[in-house]
């Protein structure tokens, strides 16, 4: 048809509908108008006129309510799509989740990923960080994942290996797992630059659970005197060594993970760093007043305080050495050497205002565990001096992260008791042959099952 004759079809209907529509308002007249009659002039048309009005404005005005009570009325939803969740319904942002940290290894192919991922999404399982380690045989991917709680590990694990991941580990996160790596990296590097005694946190931080070992440079056996550690590191399975910068090396265990070489890199920069700035200690000098009105300060001790804290050994009676050491002291020195090393923890040192060194508090790293150590010259015990020195330790493990602290002496010693009782923390007794140990857990951390510790022959443990 064209475009003509399509015209003129229109146009003949145009005026047929004219037509018809006129027709149609002379028949509506002459209805009305015989209707209007036959009213009128009846004997009740007057009645039935007013009726006919009152019916009309009552529709009309009934037409009006109903128009505006639905008029800002929500469109009707469709049962089949998804309605829009009310803040006090239970949907599903109120689903119990938990947070988990996994890491698995999959083939270094294009869409390995993409499986795995869709596998996780069937199961509503949300990924929150993902980073990547790549492997000259695959890639170690390490996730962050929010899943429904009742989603239980087994079915996690068989899920992802169903989806082509191998070697999978897995274990319960945190909040604290919700930074990003670059901001968790770059806050590890700002403490260790500001503090040596940081960098044994900052690498369990950075690696999970592990075992810190510092070996000094006169312990080690002849082989690795005449072998030292390279200067960029050793990488093993399980274990990786480096260059302690005071001497000697660093060893990094972890038996249930093996390390990438993206985690070997990452520790790397962070010894490099510590080894490049040197001995580093905050300026920490608070200066107390004793009951008796005598002043001293608490400061943070180095290596450099060596010769002070001999000169205090030498001023304790045999009494006190045996309390603090749990048995004769063979070689003081040896033991302070460990003791003020920021490689093992942080201590405290308490002077009076001659200078003189008075007590020692000893916080020493034990992988999520830390131990306090108390020495207190005689002549200035029962002071309050011990007191305020555990209470400062233990907010600085509190402040490092640990989930508690403990203390080995002696079931007799009465004074160290009744120091860890003052703390106001809940206590875990543990006696071993006349050994005591006593654990305290700090405000806010995880309750743990104590596990049984063996009492040095002197001297602290080290991790």
């Amino acid at each position: 048809m064209t475009d003509a004759t399509s015209a003129k079809s229109s146009h003949r209907h145009h005026w047929r509908r004219e037509l018809v529509e006129l027709a149609a308002l002379f028949t509506a007249v002459a209805v009305a108008d015989a209707v209007a009659n036959t009213i009128a002039h009846g004997p009740s048309g007057p009645v039935l006129l007013c009726c006919s009005a009152v019916v009309l404005i009552a529709t009309a005005a009934f037409h009006t309510w109903w128009a505006r009570r639905h008029e800002n009325a929500p469109p009707p939803t469709d049962t089949g799509a998804a309605a829009p969740r009310s803040p006090g319904a239970p949907q599903e942002e109120r689903r119990e989740t938990a947070l988990w940290r996994m890491r698995t290894t999959v083939r270094d192919e294009p869409g390995s990923l993409a499986a795995l991922c869709t596998a996780l999404a069937e199961h509503r399982v949300d990924i929150l960080n993902l980073q990547t380690h790549p492997l000259s045989d695959g890639t170690v991917d390490e996730f962050l994942l929010r899943a429904p709680a009742a989603l239980l590990p087994a079915d996690l694990t068989r899920t992802v290996a169903a989806a082509g991941g191998a070697h999978t580990w897995l274990e319960r996160a945190d909040a604290h797992d919700l930074v990003d790596a670059p901001t968790r990296i770059l806050g590890m590097a700002t403490r260790t630059a500001l503090d040596s005694a940081e960098l044994p946190l900052a690498l369990r931080q950075l690696l999970g659970r592990c075992t810190i070992r510092s070996v000094p440079a006169r312990t080690r056996n002849a082989q690795r005197d005449t072998e030292p550690v390279p200067e960029e590191g050793i990488l093993e399975e399980h274990t990786m060594t480096f260059r302690d910068p005071s001497g000697g090396s660093v060893t990094i265990e972890r038996p249930h993970l093996p390390f990438t070489p993206t985690e070997f890199a990452r520790v790397r920069a962070l010894v490099e760093l510590d080894a490049r700035l040197g001995q580093r200690v905050p300026p920490l000098r608070d200066v107390l007043t004793l009951p008796e009105g005598n002043p001293i300060t608490v400061r943070r001790a180095d290596p450099s305080d060596l010769a002070a804290a001999r000169a205090l050994h030498d001023r304790c009676s045999a009494r006190t050495l045996a309390m603090r050491y749990q048995g004769p002291v063979a070689d003081a020195e040896r033991y302070l050497n460990h003791l003020l090393s920021p490689r093992f923890g942080r201590t405290l040192a308490v002077e009076t205002a001659s200078g003189r060194l008075v007590a020692l508090g000893h916080l020493l790293w034990d992988g999520e565990e830390t131990e306090v150590a108390l020495l207190v010259e005689d002549a200035w015990q029962r002071r309050g001096i011990g007191a305020e020195l555990l209470r400062r330790l233990v907010q600085m493990a509190a402040d490092a992260g640990c989930t508690s602290v403990y203390a080995i002496t002696q079931a007799s010693n009465t004074g160290m008791v009744a120091t860890m009782r003052g703390l106001g923390l809940p206590l875990d007794y543990q006696i071993e042959e006349g050994t005591l140990v006593i654990t305290a857990r700090p405000a806010g951390a995880p309750v743990r099952p104590a596990a049984a510790r063996t009492a040095p022959d002197a001297g602290p443990r080290t991790q």
